[in-house]
Order: structure tokens, then C-alpha cells, then sequence
């Protein structure tokens, strides 16, 4: 890899892309989903453990449940997205390293320390999450993620029959101006970075 991306494309995952807060609600295609996946499965995780599963809310019956338990701030975000998602992670991934990471394929069989286990899972599946906002930014679409939600409300409402555990939800779509935030300040490099 060895082309820079031009400041357009900077611009688009970076620069210029904003956490909205205001949305239009057309419904995006379904096609869209599969498109944002593919591309973001394909960053790295720690020995290709890949703990994060997606479920889009774009029913108005699934937007209406997940507002219901997220803060009141966050409900008409929800509401009027075309989609949000809610990205978790599964705590069943070490049973799928055979298939995963085919150069230790019983690498799953040592790991019985759950707590150990779950933060794994949520490290990688916060970087899945990242790598999918990423994606949807590089296909055209705005991201609102937040976290303003109770964990296991969503966990009993969208996953009460699996080992999946909330970790944040990102609405996607066009995002309007509406409610946007003038660009917030950032930390500089000489404040969050030390070259050692």
C-alpha cells in the first residue's frame, strides 16, 4: 500500500465528517448494510477474532424498542434515522477460531477466563465498530454514534437468546444539519502523543 488517499477522500472519513445528531429519514437500501459489513470485516482484530455482530434497527417497531431504552436525548436521533445499529459483541467468539484463525485453530480451547474473554471481546469489538463507521463514511453515509442507552435493557430486548452483549449504537444515514455542533476542539499532538 503505497498511494496516500487525496484530501477528498481525507476530508470524507475525516476532516470534514461530523457526528450528526439530525437525520433524513429516507430508508436507505438494504444492499447498503452488506456493503458497510464487508468492507469493515475485513480490518484487524486481535487473532482474527472478529467479536462484533450488527443489528440494524430500520423497522419502525425495532426503532421505536431501542429508543424506548436509550436516554431521552438519543430517542428522536433513533427515531428519525433510517437505521441505527447496534453493535455488540459476542461472547461465544473463541469457539469460532477453528475457522477464524486457521494457524491455531485450538486457540479458543485455553480461553476459559471470562472475564479475560469479555474484554477482549469488547476492545475488538469497539475497533469493529470504528472500522464499520469508517466504512460507512467511505460509502457516503453520516454516522451518529452514542451511548447513551442501558446496556441490559438492549441486551434483553435484541439478544435475550444468544451470548451477545451491547457495546454502542451508531445511527447512519444522510445526516441533516439539524442540532449539529460547530467542530469541537481536539487534543493537540504535542498533548496526547510521545514519540519515545
Amino acid at each position: 500500500m503505497t498511494a496516500r488517499l487525496d484530501d477528498a477522500a481525507l476530508d470524507q472519513l475525516f476532516r470534514t465528517a461530523r457526528t450528526r445528531n439530525g437525520w433524513d429519514p429516507t430508508p436507505l437500501p438494504a444492499t447498503i448494510f452488506e456493503e458497510i459489513y464487508e468492507l469493515a470485516k475485513l480490518g484487524p482484530t486481535s487473532a482474527n477474532c472478529t467479536p462484533a455482530r450488527f443489528y440494524f434497527c430500520v423497522s419502525d417497531q425495532s426503532k421505536r424498542l431501542l429508543a424506548a431504552v436509550s436516554s431521552a436525548n438519543n430517542r428522536s436521533k433513533i427515531i428519525q434515522a433510517p437505521a441505527t445499529v447496534l453493535v455488540g459483541y459476542d461472547m461465544q467468539f473463541p469457539s469460532h477460531f477453528p475457522k477464524l484463525f486457521p494457524p491455531a485453530p485450538n486457540l479458543g480451547e485455553a480461553m476459559t477466563d471470562q472475564a479475560a474473554n469479555e474484554v477482549m471481546a469488547l476492545r475488538n469489538s469497539s475497533l469493529q465498530g470504528a472500522y464499520f463507521m469508517l466504512a460507512a463514511r467511505a460509502l457516503g453515509l453520516d454516522c451518529g454514534p452514542m451511548s447513551g442507552f442501558d446496556n441490559a435493557k438492549v441486551d434483553m430486548a435484541f439478544f435475550s437468546d444468544t451470548q451477545i452483549k451491547s457495546n454502542f449504537i451508531c445511527s447512519i444515514g444522510r445526516g441533516s444539519s439539524h442540532n449539529l455542533f460547530p467542530r469541537l476542539p481536539r487534543h493537540g499532538f504535542d498533548e496526547a502523543c510521545k514519540i519515545l
